[in-house]
């Protein structure tokens, strides 16, 4: 893996090095220091303070690095979350849509894509009541469909919402605001010219040579 001598302090260095690697899950991704979780220091993970209360730095980075533009993120890594740069985005793009072909039409996936593109960015829950998915045990399976969608790189995470307190601070760990990435970085960001097994060729290569001691199937796995 590129080389990280040491652990990174701030939510600029992160920046930094997700656009050196161009791919980086955000917790465990199954391979030993491949993740931010791993290469960031102790004091930016997740700690419970005594009066119960919690701090979580690393959590907290996500949005500032969506909002800056040069990478998307979602739960891209066998439903894992993490952070995908643009100058990857087209190839990893490109294969990941023939994998997982478009949802046919009047699905309950193509309904959500169409309510996205109608209403525009929302966050899980509002997401949820508009395509009616309301009834009791109704939220896990709703889930279950964002997921796949965002494997199959048809929906990113836009940004973070956070509820605020009565003295407007904000709380809690915060609601994806969900988009599609052809609203989000427009419909030029998925030009590849690549077939879909010359994009996955080019990204085995990209992981072999930042991750030299994860095993095919390990790399397979990201790649999807």
């Amino acid at each position: 893996m590129f080389e990280q001598t040491e652990k990174i302090h701030s939510c600029p260095q992160l920046m930094d090095y997700i656009k050196e690697v161009g791919f980086l899950p955000l917790l465990d991704s199954g391979i030993a220091g491949y993740s931010a979780e791993d290469i960031v220091d102790e004091e930016c993970r997740y700690v419970v303070f005594p009066d119960g209360g919690w701090d979580w730095p690393l959590w907290k980075w996500k949005g500032p690095i969506v909002q800056e533009g040069f990478c998307v993120y979602g739960k891209f890594f066998a439903g894992k979350a993490g952070f995908i740069t643009r100058e990857w985005w087209p190839d990893f793009c490109n294969y990941r849509r023939s994998k997982y072909p478009a949802p046919a039409e009047g699905s309950i996936e193509d309904t959500i894509l169409f309510t996205l593109q109608e209403q525009g960015s929302r966050i899980t829950r509002e997401l949820r009541a508009a395509c009616g998915f309301t009834g009791p045990k109704m939220r896990s399976k709703f889930d279950s469909y964002i997921t796949r969608l965002q494997m199959a790189c048809r929906i990113v995470t836009e940004d973070f919402v956070y509820p605020r307190d009565k003295h407007n601070n904000e709380y809690g760990w915060g609601w994806a605001l969900l988009t599609t990435p052809e609203q989000l970085l427009g419909h030029d960001s998925f030009c590849c010219q690549r077939s879909p097994e010359e994009s996955y060729r080019r990204l085995e290569e990209h992981f072999r040579e930042i991750l030299p001691d994860a095993t095919a199937k390990q790399i397979a796995k990201l790649i999807g």
